[in-house]
């Protein structure tokens, strides 16, 4: 999922130890544990972590890019794993993710752990030779998987990764009281997506604009750039051309993309109509991605396209729901002739250590046990783990997010530039965004520029 240094806040590593006699017998033999060894027998509300047990006292680091708030919910889903295994799960979050990772990786300080979310970086650190395979269990584990996404995890065909999370690229946020008070509608086609547009600009005042956005976000500024020309070249051309744009069969610089940034510039770089709340065209180059939103909450913005994972960003106490302070539709496609165009990111857990802690870790987070676990403390977080309980989605946004990422009729594809080369998708992609936004480059210099990056 690009879940490219995100949230607001660094995040704080876990301390989830508790002793494991709390909740074992304390004198039995034991099973083995997953992951080798022996285990003495867990009990009570423990025993459901009999098959990851056998490593009391033990710390496995992880690091990622999602930090707070989205990092609280992640460290309390695995805070009773912590409690009854004895294994402390010591999660780092860093808003330089993709620029740290190569670094601590090639400097022989890796995490035991990594939550990746892009393809391309993944590809990038398996060149190294540092990446382990993954344990048995967690291979087992990729039946409750879309084929697809074993493919997302694996790097020429080998499986390194297991899926984490999912997430749904192609929504819009909006107020739904604020639409109703003004007799707006949700658009259901691009064509009324663009009229209402005109038409809130023709009724704001001051300030206040139909969108708002921001793609500031650290060193990974520019990505939410990257996923709204995503979402028209999937939105217009189709999967076949958006796989060849990944492979670089269809360049940047080629006709098909450079129309697609025309949409995506006559769109959200339309002076009428951004940047809501903040400023000029230029603003969303300097504003963050967390903050982009925020003008809805003072009808100072109509809209922001934005990811479900922004559902986090919301001040607490925003309702969010049809008929709560904030909502989101399903983008349009762009050419009516795309069958529900769905584009989506996700995150996958790779290792950098084969201890047998650091193994039980890796089956426990990618069985449906730890997913479920996950969503019932993380409004806005999604699975792709097909045992989970659908029940247990009971967000809105979850629930629209599920919808569509398991439809088997939607034209889906996983976020481009997480699946391109790092060096362009994470890199020269990002870069030529901020300054397409931020210093009125052009499209073709733009383009040219990353076409220039692509490895040979």
């Amino acid at each position: 999922m690009k879940r490219t240094s995100r949230f607001a806040a660094a995040a704080a590593g876990v301390a989830a130890l508790a002793t494991v006699a709390a909740c074992s017998s304390g004198g039995s033999s034991g099973t083995s544990s997953s992951s080798g060894g022996s285990a003495a027998a867990l009990t009570g509300d423990c025993a459901q972590y009999q098959d990851y047990a056998g490593h009391s006292g033990k710390t496995v680091t992880m690091f990622g890019s999602i930090l707070s708030p989205e990092s609280d919910s992640l460290n309390s889903s695995w805070a009773d794993f912590s409690k009854c295994t004895g294994i402390t799960i010591q999660y780092t979050g860093s808003n330089t993710f993709e620029s740290d990772l190569p670094v601590k990786v090639n400097g022989g300080n890796a995490p035991n752990l990594a939550i990746i979310p892009q393809p391309g970086l993944l590809a990038q650190m398996v060149a190294t030779g540092a990446v382990k395979d993954p344990p048995a269990q967690t291979v087992k584990n990729e039946d409750n998987w879309n084929a697809a996404w074993k493919g997302y995890g694996s790097v020429d065909g080998k499986f390194y990764a297991a899926p984490m999370s999912a997430n749904m690229k192609s929504l819009v946020w909006y107020s739904p009281k604020y639409f109703k008070d003004n007799g707006f509608t949700v658009p259901t086609t691009w064509a009324d997506m663009m009229s209402l547009s005109d038409q809130m600009a023709s009724k704001m005042t001051g300030a206040a604009k139909p969108w708002c956005g921001g793609i500031g976000s650290g060193t990974a500024s520019g990505w939410p750039a990257t996923d709204w020309l995503e979402e028209v070249v999937l939105g217009k051309y189709g999967g076949q051309v958006y796989d060849d744009w990944i492979s670089h069969k269809v360049k940047f610089s080629d006709p098909q993309i450079q129309d697609a940034m025309k949409v995506v510039s006559d769109w959200l770089q339309n002076p009428k109509w951004v940047n809501g709340g903040v400023g000029d065209v230029k603003t969303i180059a300097t504003t963050t991605f967390q903050n982009a939103g925020l003008p809805i909450l003072k009808n100072e913005c109509g809209m922001l396209q934005q990811a479900s994972f922004y559902e986090a960003q919301w001040p607490k106490g925003t309702k969010v729901g049809p008929d709560g302070d904030v909502m989101a539709f399903k983008l349009p496609a762009v050419d009516p002739s795309i069958k529900t165009p769905v584009e989506g990111g996700g995150e996958f857990v790779t290792a950098f250590s084969d201890d047998p802690a650091v193994q039980a870790v890796q089956n426990y987070l990618s069985s449906p046990q730890w997913a479920e676990s996950r969503i019932k403390v993380a409004p806005g977080w999604v699975s792709a783990n097909e045992k989970v309980d659908q029940s247990l989605y009971t967000d809105p946004i979850d629930q629209l997010s599920a919808k569509y990422l398991a439809d088997p009729n939607a034209t889906f594809r996983f976020d481009a530039s997480d699946a391109m080369p790092a060096a362009v998708g994470a890199g020269a992609e990002w870069t030529g965004m901020v300054d397409w936004f931020g210093s009125g480059k052009s499209a073709a210099d733009v383009a040219k520029a990353i076409d220039a990056a692509w490895p040979s």
